[in-house]
């Protein structure tokens, strides 16, 4: 049934995953409201788990909700990397890090919004500008319109309002990654560690998220056709991905073979390059993005969600600086139009600005790992190793940094 009517939103977040969640949770705290479009009928958790470094804690502090989230996952408390080689540097991170399932930190972050704030079923198909005004148009799939003062694409890699900032398409990895959860009603049998191996091609590891569960994840390489067939069959994927990991351990290979089919998902891995991110315009009027749709990376490094929850924190502490007061009532002149226009732009230029180095810098780590983990020539190989030891002597590193105070 189609909409007749135009709808009118102040702020407009496209995407109800952590990162379109957390940013409407930030504007909230700081008295900002907004709406957060979600293209399901429902929350989604896609992934089963994630982990969660020392900088994402600090912006989940920031949040509010990190006292709660931390009783639903235990400290990891060491790691185990085997068949990297000393050139790849999987750390486990400095300082606090867990791994929630994916539905406990977004139902977290959805529970604490106001009611209302996430509109279900709405899927965007495209973005203009008013002619008149500026302001972004948001064409839905029900053929319905909604008018917003401001834009926040949270819509991850295939991002629709990426597109409409003319940003450059992501690329393929070449490996795709399957994840899934296993319960263990009488406890689970491992330590609670972090534990990652790799043989030839095949990348494989587990995460205990508390004393009855496991998150784990394979990598592999996976042709078109059989992604396509498999993609959408929980029982498939599982089916598909056992021969691969023949040879690990028992102990490893039981935990996919006992995991509950519900969770299992597969994903084609893509990427921001990184010399992408220094180019790119990431603002356009009044519409940016944040998450994956600005700076989607592997998982080599784990920071995904973390980095995702350090933009919400950002984008809305520089929102609140420059007009906090400009957005609680719908603005009709040209002259107010232009003074919203001029501070939404000074602000999320600002957000740019501060994020571009810390998300490149993550880009090139994630990305140099990720090169030294795929067949390449000695030449490529030794430049990676040159930039380890160059410009990432601590691979710990960027478990430090914090975005600072909402």
């Amino acid at each position: 049934m189609e909409r007749s009517t135009e709808e009118e939103h102040e702020i407009v977040i496209v995407g109800g995953g952590i990162c379109g969640l957390a940013t409407a949770l930030a504007l909230h705290r700081k008295g900002i409201r907004s709406v957060v479009l979600e293209r399901s009928d429902t929350l989604r958790a896609i992934g089963a788990g994630i982990g969660i470094l020392a900088n994402g804690w600090r912006a989940l502090e920031q949040l509010g909700v990190a006292s709660h989230l931390r009783k639903t996952a235990l400290p990891i408390q060491g790691s185990q990397n085997v068949g990297f080689g000393k050139e790849i540097a999987l750390a486990t991170g400095e300082g606090e890090v867990r791994c929630l399932k994916r539905s406990d930190l977004i139902r977290t972050l959805a529970d604490a919004l106001p009611p209302g704030t996430i509109h279900f079923g709405r899927q965007i198909v495209s973005v203009k500008l008013d002619s008149s005004n500026s302001y972004p148009i948001l064409k839905l799939l029900d053929g319905s319109s909604i008018v917003a003062k401001l834009l926040i694409g949270c819509d991850g890699a295939n991002s629709v309002v990426a597109n409409f900032l003319e940003l450059k398409p992501t690329k393929e990895h070449g490996l795709s990654l399957v994840r899934g959860l296993t319960n263990y009603p009488t406890g689970r049998p491992f330590s609670h560690e972090l534990v990652r191996m790799r043989r030839n091609s095949i990348l494989m590891g587990i995460a205990p998220i508390d004393d009855k569960s496991v998150y784990w994840f394979v990598g592999l390489q996976l042709t078109r056709e059989d992604h396509a067939k498999v993609s959408q069959r929980p029982e498939l994927i599982r089916e598909l991905i056992l021969p691969s990991i023949d040879g690990f351990p028992t102990e490893l290979v039981q935990v996919i073979e006992d995991s509950e089919l519900e969770s299992i998902s597969l994903t084609h891995l893509r990427y921001c390059a990184p010399w992408d991110l220094l180019l790119k315009k990431f603002r356009k009027g009044a519409v940016t993005v944040a998450g994956d749709a600005m700076h989607v990376m592997g998982p080599f490094l784990g920071q995904g969600g973390s980095a995702a929850l350090e933009d919400a924190i950002v984008l809305a502490r520089c929102l609140a600086h420059k007009f906090v007061n400009t957005v609680d009532h719908l603005l009709t002149s040209e002259r107010e139009t232009a003074i919203v226009l001029h501070e939404v732009g000074e602000a999320m230029d600002q957000y740019v600005k501060e994020r571009r180095m810390r998300v490149m810098r993550l880009s090139i780590q994630t990305y140099v790992i990720g090169t030294l983990m795929k067949p390449a020539s000695l030449l490529v190989k030794f430049a990676c190793i040159i930039f380890m030891v160059v410009l990432f002597r601590n691979p710990n590193d960027h478990t430090r940094y914090d975005c600072g105070l909402l």
